[in-house]
């Protein structure tokens, strides 16, 4: 039986646009051990972000599958994409993504209330932010944060199901330089204690050298996927 979390066959995705198609991803084929980290890396426009959306079922491929946890992505329907996600993956964005008519402490226990884990939710989700260093900003709403506390709370909602991968998207691309690596070594810091699968869209190269592998998309392609000596 594979060890790999994800398995990644000749995926494509063409768009339309005024002047026609437009190819934006071209036979892209990986896999992603269990445990593993991985960076995705490329200039803007080279089609990091369109693969990360891909690979979480965000959206659908013009060619080539995905197995996500043994899942075929692609055959399933919206909504039982939407439960894997919400069962198994955890999600860090660049804007944060926090519903701002709720508090911190409301936006760390959404996603386990939409799991039907109602019970001693406000209890690990308080303690989720007690370790990013945010309690004493459990009632606050997002708009009363700054930059690095918004992401902080993204960073305690995306691991307080457990997931099983992570996703981050430019996680640091909001936050100035000093707040952006604190982020990251705390994302880094949770990753390893939940033993999750972390993949990482980035454009800054010293991020991507703290996973054990890079992925370097060019033009829509894989041109290089190096390993790395150990995550940092």
């Amino acid at each position: 039986m594979s060890s790999s979390i994800l398995e990644v066959a000749g995926l494509g995705k063409t768009v339309t646009d005024a002047t026609g198609p437009l190819a934006i991803l071209h036979d892209i084929h990986f896999s992603v051990a269990a445990g593993e980290s991985l960076a995705i890396v490329g200039a803007s426009g080279s089609g990091k972000s369109t693969l990360l959306g891909l690979l979480a079922g965000l959206d659908l491929p013009t060619t080539g599958s995905v197995r996500l946890l043994g899942q075929p992505l692609f055959t399933l329907d919206e909504d039982a994409r939407a439960r894997l996600r919400g069962e198994h993956v955890g999600f860090v964005f660049q804007s944060f993504q926090l519903v701002g008519h709720l508090t911190a402490l409301e936006n760390v226990m959404l996603p386990l209330e939409l799991r039907g884990e109602t019970e001693g939710a406000e209890a690990r989700a308080a303690d989720m932010l007690a370790r990013v260093g945010l309690s004493a900003r459990l009632r606050h709403y997002p708009k009363t944060l700054s930059g690095g506390e918004q992401q902080r709370v993204a960073l305690a909602r995306a691991f307080v199901t457990r997931p099983a991968v992570l996703f981050a998207d430019e996680p640091t691309g909001s936050l100035d330089t000093a707040t952006g690596e604190a982020v990251i070594g705390l994302m880094f810091e949770l990753n390893r204690s939940a033993g999750s699968t972390l993949i990482l869209v980035t454009h800054d190269r010293s991020v991507a050298a703290r996973c054990g592998r890079v992925l370097t998309i060019e033009a829509g392609r894989i041109a290089s996927d190096e390993i790395l000596a150990a995550d940092i």
